[in-house]
């Protein structure tokens, strides 16, 4: 059982409630999308093939408790299933990022899916697979990547009529360099939105080098 993986690598994770927190990136190449955005076009291709024991093997060699399953869509390669669950039953406090246009039904309960909600300005909104906010534990979280300010009423109204801050965790964040932070947060306190302001750490510490 072999997974494409792009890079396994040790940083501060840099979104999520666990923004700051020592972790261990397992990054899969592929991704069935193109938003505008994107930071990790990088990841689209090339990789190594390994078996689940070699990526555990590596992941323990930095002695974290925290592992995040990223791409790319680390969910567009079907064994990423099955890495999770073995990362999970090795003890780790496992999180994956996916971008909303797999299926996460079948995503091992122990993982915190940080599900990325596509926008309009991302260019790949038709592409949300909806039903994924049925899955949704209250361990899960919600991300809206917004581009602008349809974007974010846009992702208002998706807040509202799902009443998604009822089920897990919101986070609206700016597209780096794109919105500036200061109004998003501006426009969210106006609105007294139930969500978490996110800004990526690793960017504020890194800029946008792979990696890190």
């Amino acid at each position: 059982m072999k997974l494409k993986v792009h890079e396994i690598f040790y940083s501060l994770q840099g979104e999520s409630t666990r923004v700051g927190l020592p972790t261990v990136f397992v990054r899969l190449t592929g991704c069935p999308m193109r938003c505008v955005y994107c930071d990790t076009a990088y990841a689209f291709s090339g990789g190594s093939n390994m078996e689940i024991s070699e990526i555990l093997l590596k992941v323990a060699e930095y002695g974290a408790k925290y592992v995040t399953v990223t791409g790319g869509e680390p969910l567009a390669q079907k064994d990423c299933h099955a890495l999770l669950r073995s990362l999970c039953n090795a003890g780790y406090s496992v999180s994956l990022e996916t971008g909303g246009a797999m299926d996460t039904k079948a995503v091992e309960p122990r993982v915190s899916v940080i599900l990325d909600v596509k926008t309009p300005g991302s260019g790949e909104v038709e592409n949300n697979i909806w039903g994924n906010l049925v899955h949704l534990k209250t361990t899960d979280e919600v991300k809206f990547v917004l581009c602008n300010r349809t974007d974010y009423d846009w992702a208002k109204e998706i807040l509202a009529s799902h009443k998604l801050a009822e089920k897990c965790t919101v986070l609206f964040s700016p597209v780096y360099q794109q919105v500036n932070p200061t109004e998003l947060a501006e426009w969210v306190l106006t609105d007294r939105l139930p969500v978490r302001l996110q800004i990526q750490l690793h960017k504020i510490l890194w800029g946008e080098r792979p990696g890190v």
